[in-house]
């Protein structure tokens, strides 16, 4: 039987979803659904410390937001451009994909125009490629190492917030739109069921003996794309970088065999896992590019429960979450959710699945 795009759909209130982060990044609510019982309970974020017990896993993506969206001018016409940066795919020649606005005016060959706030040009790029109606690739120009341009990138370019968050950046997403663990820079966004981590909460959580293994997967806008096949077999998921190395597989699989609980931090953790399943079920060394997409049934090998945000109604990361908990349950917590008016989405509250 088919698994359909219109069975993950729901109403969801704009309102429900979120602008702005929780006061504290531990304060954010927290939903907590049993798939043996059915049982749902309404927690905060730092009571997740309750569900877990030494030797337990915490699987977490490690990945880094670069502030990827830049505003520019081309050239003669000084009309005003936004560039978003996708993925550097050469770092000797400089070459990254991008997505331009207004794409109409944006032709190969063109020259575009960045400039700090004093108006000195810091990065000037040529567009040699069309990829897409939106997408093109571009060859920036300046001197010196990837880390200087880094540091120009740091200067000029701003967070890159979803667009549906519907506002201005402000000084506080700079940290907030970041995991406090964040350290492999290469996302576009972030891994958000990660944004309810503080200093504090991840001290205690140590304290009580809980593990952390750290997976990398550089977060690309295809997370954010709508699906629009309705037999999900179908879909095609964009590729993403990931990264899993031999002393994650060691601390993760050590769990396993002990029968503790081993929890996903997130849909792009899960996708980076179940990416790197070896004959004997269990997690091996990877790195390359995966476009594992997710969706019921589908039988999970390494995690036995998950904490995640509250994602749009027929994303890729509601579909994933209803494989992961059953679609039923998960689709009822949602309706609780709604009713409850918990947060949605990047700023959203949390749900961990037990």
């Amino acid at each position: 039987m088919k698994t359909k795009l219109s069975q993950f759909n729901f109403e969801l209130p704009e309102k429900l979803v979120s602008k702005y982060p929780a006061k504290e990044r531990d304060q954010s609510r927290l939903m907590v659904v049993h798939r043996d019982t059915g049982k749902i309970e309404h927690k905060v974020f730092k009571d997740v410390l309750d569900y877990f017990d030494d030797g337990d896993v915490m699987i977490r993506n490690n990945t880094k937001v670069f502030p990827a969206r830049l505003y520019g001018k081309k050239e003669k016409t000084d009309a005003n451009i936004e560039v978003f940066l996708l993925r550097q795919l050469n770092k000797e020649s400089k070459l990254w994909d991008v997505l331009v606005d207004p794409a109409r005016k944006i032709r190969v060959g063109n020259k575009l125009y960045f400039s700090d706030d004093e108006g000195n040009d810091l990065l000037i790029a040529e567009v040699v490629d069309n990829t897409t109606s939106r997408g093109r690739t571009i060859r920036f120009f300046h001197e010196g190492t990837s880390d200087d341009f880094s540091d120009i990138l740091d200067k000029l370019g701003n967070t890159p917030l979803p667009k549906y968050i519907d506002r201005e950046v402000e000084a506080l997403d700079i940290e907030r739109y970041q995991t406090v663990y964040a350290s492999q820079t290469g996302a576009v966004a972030a891994p958000t069921a990660g944004l309810h981590y503080s200093r504090e909460l991840l001290k205690r959580l140590e304290i009580k003996g809980i593990n952390f293994a750290e997976v990398t997967l550089h977060v690309g806008l295809g997370t954010f794309r709508s699906i629009d096949v309705e037999d999900l077999s179908k879909h095609k998921m964009d590729a993403e970088y990931f990264k899993i190395v031999q002393e994650t597989c060691d601390i993760v699989n050590t769990a396993k065999k002990a029968n503790k609980k081993v929890c996903s931090i997130g849909t792009t953790s899960m996708r980076s896992i179940e990416s790197a399943v070896s004959a004997h079920s269990l997690l091996k060394p990877a790195e390359g590019w995966t476009n594992k997409f997710i969706f019921p049934p589908f039988d999970f090998n390494i995690a036995n429960c998950m904490i995640t945000n509250f994602h749009l109604p027929k994303s890729s990361l509601v579909i994933m979450v209803c494989a992961f908990g059953g679609t039923e349950l998960i689709l009822k917590a949602y309706e609780e959710a709604i009713k409850e008016k918990y947060q949605f989405f990047s700023y959203g509250d949390a749900m961990l699945i037990l």
